[in-house]
């Protein structure tokens, strides 16, 4: 797998924000495919940085409506990822 398919976009949300902040953690939406070591060789190598540690989840899908019509939203997996002291992934600051 490419590590621009791993990684699909950054969540950036209040409290993604305050994470990356505090904690140095920033969480990505990866591919439902990749597993740990490949979100961190990823993230080393694109915002060229260390990972410390990183967490995966699986979001649900869940249930949402569109007027009279019941769907799904489908299941995805989110990675939050712990820097190094020191490093910081420039995309996330300002934000």
């Amino acid at each position: 797998m490419d590590l621009h398919e791993i990684l699909k976009r950054p969540l950036t949300t209040e409290k993604t924000t305050a994470l990356s902040g505090e904690l140095r953690q920033y969480s990505f939406e990866v591919d439902k495919r990749a597993n740990k070591h490949q979100v961190k060789e990823a993230v080393e190598k694109m915002f060229k940085v260390q990972v410390v540690g990183v967490n995966v989840l699986m979001m649900p899908s869940r249930q949402r409506r569109w007027g009279r019509i019941m769907g799904r939203k489908a299941a995805w997996k989110k990675a939050i990822v712990t820097l190094q002291p020191g490093d910081s992934i420039s995309f996330f600051e300002g934000v």
